[in-house]
């Protein structure tokens, strides 16, 4: 037999600092703008940043830090975080970016989990610090992402950002690592039990860079201005503080203010031609814009995930003010990107109602990503757009285990997702439920979110969310919570379930409707259906008072 022949190439590691490296030889002046804290506009370049997260890098080494160890995060999106993400993984330390809008005892959980030797944190997080403080005893001290000037006063081992930066020349070179040691630690924010942590690879990262980067991904290049309003404390900003410094694209970070007027001020004034984020932020800017019968001048296009976004959003987004939307899909076990709706040649010439049917969906695996759906016998199921059953996936950034975890959820070196989906003969996904989510009416599968696509396309709706609710003959049937806009407060349940009529089949339509204030969402969006279960677990659908029913 023949001995195998190896190709002759570098075996050149994939490490997280060349990505910065790259952006700050290639793109040494394009900008990194950042909203402070401080209230002023922060402006400076990648050769900066990278400048800075080596001088960051000498002084958590100076402290004793060592390859492996933890450096947490709770920021928001700015220029310091940025700095920290390369200053932390650049000499082999993991970065660990922490949800500040967790319960305050999960983010103890968290800390302590994670093992954190320090905390970086902007100080509109300093009451959290101080509570959390006394509950984390490894923690050796707090980092404020300030100056002198804005340290806060907290009862805990604090230390000035600025200052530790100060102390150092930034003469120092990141060391090559080997690509499979960890870089980032990314936990859940589950809505049942503790989170669980996902711990990336520096090589898993860089592979996840090149594919959110590609032009029928993510899409992201030199020539665009950036906003990525979705947090860098989830899923590392769905990788675009990755990807927008290997393609050398201007970064525009919001800071705290996620607000409609402020988003839109922020894109205007730094012409911001791309952005991404969850559907419930894109309701409050396109609401602001509304209001005031403005345009975007400079947008171009924008990534929607996080949950499911309504087809009226992505209608009112690219016919009324030309902007081009993404839907897509991922996981915090994902890194996070797992599929995007975009459309190939032979589908840009398919009928208008057919394009829009498919993008509607979640779209098609980005390469890396691979699919399948799978029925209760745990046999593979037919992509045809119809068959419907849990979703499992497999690629180079989907985890193994989770952190400190000792059984692989893995089933024949698939990860299962949680989610139930349809895969059409086109490969786009469409993510008809959580599995715990969908609703089983007389032995038939009802998607909750079709349903709650219906009620937001209803002019006076502002946000729906469907859930099971129990039925004496049926088992369960849909009751439909929904969020009336201000202009629609005389929205009446009939007047809502008769809107469903010849959009979805007779037995979908809910059977009965609740009106409320506000909605509970996950500290990432996503409607906390858990809560809502909860909430209206006494509730007598109107069908069963009335003796009549949909199906």
């Amino acid at each position: 037999m023949s001995k195998p022949l190896l190709g002759q190439m570098m075996d050149m590691p994939l490490n997280v600092s060349m990505l910065l490296t790259h952006a700050a030889r290639s793109a040494g002046d394009t900008e990194i703008v950042s909203r402070r804290i401080e209230g002023d506009i922060h402006r400076y370049t990648y050769r900066d940043c990278e400048r800075r997260a080596r001088q960051l890098a000498q002084a958590l080494i100076r402290r004793g830090v060592q390859a492996g160890e933890r450096i947490a995060t709770l920021a928001w999106n700015g220029y310091r975080h940025l700095e920290a993400y390369y200053g932390t993984t650049g000499f082999g330390a993991v970065c660990h970016t922490i949800n500040p809008r967790l319960f305050p005892e999960q983010i103890t959980y968290i800390i302590n989990h994670a093992d954190d030797r320090y905390v970086l944190f902007d100080t509109t997080f300093a009451p959290l610090v101080a509570a959390l403080a006394p509950h984390c005893p490894n923690v050796k001290a707090w980092i404020a992402l300030a100056d002198d000037v804005h340290m806060p006063s907290i009862d805990a081992p604090l230390l000035g950002y600025e200052m530790l930066l100060a102390a150092e020349d930034g003469d120092f070179e990141w060391p090559i690592l080997d690509e499979r040691l960890a870089s980032y630690l990314c936990y859940t924010s589950g809505t049942t039990g503790n989170p669980k942590g996902a711990l990336y690879s520096h090589r898993s990262v860089v592979l996840h860079a090149y594919a959110a980067a590609m032009p029928d991904a993510m899409g992201l290049s030199a020539r665009d201005s950036v906003l990525p309003v979705v947090p860098m404390f989830h899923v590392n900003a769905w990788g675009i503080p990755h990807a927008a410094p290997m393609a050398g694209a201007k970064l525009v970070f919001p800071g705290k203010d996620l607000d409609g007027k402020s988003l839109f001020d922020l894109m205007e004034a730094e012409r911001v031609t791309y952005s991404a984020g969850v559907p419930t932020v894109w309701m409050g800017l396109l609401a602001h814009v509304r209001s005031i019968g403005a345009r975007f001048t400079s947008l171009e296009r924008t990534v929607i995930g996080g949950s499911c976004c309504p087809p009226s959003m992505l209608r009112e987004f690219e016919e009324e003010y030309g902007v081009r939307t993404i839907h897509a899909w991922g996981m915090t076990e994902m890194s996070p990107l797992g599929t995007l709706a975009r459309l190939n040649w032979e589908q840009m010439q398919r009928p208008l109602e057919e394009r829009r049917r498919l993008l509607d969906k979640q779209g098609t695996a980005v390469f890396g990503v691979e699919m399948k759906i799978v029925g209760s016998d745990g046999r593979e199921l037919p992509h045809d757009g119809v068959a419907f059953g849990d979703l499992y996936v497999r690629g180079p950034w989907v985890i193994e285990r989770y952190f400190e975890g000792t059984d692989s959820p893995l089933v024949d070196g698939w990860f299962p997702t949680g989610d139930v989906a349809t895969i059409d003969r086109d490969g786009f996904l469409q993510i008809t439920d959580r599995s715990k989510d969908v609703i089983k009416s007389g032995g038939e599968w009802i998607s909750s979110s079709d349903v709650e696509n219906v009620a937001v396309a209803h002019p006076d709706v502002a946000e729906a969310a469907c859930i099971a609710c129990p039925h004496p003959k049926w088992g369960e049937r849909p009751l439909l919570v929904v969020v009336r806009r201000p202009t629609g407060l005389a929205l009446t349940r009939e007047a809502l379930l008769a809107f469903y009529e010849g959009k979805v089949g007779k037995w979908w339509i809910p059977d009965d409707v609740v009106f409320v204030d506000e909605l509970p969402h996950t500290a990432t969006g996503k409607l906390l259906k858990v809560k809502l279960r909860d909430m209206f677990r006494g509730h007598v659908l109107s069908s069963v008072q009335e003796g009549a029913t949909n199906v």
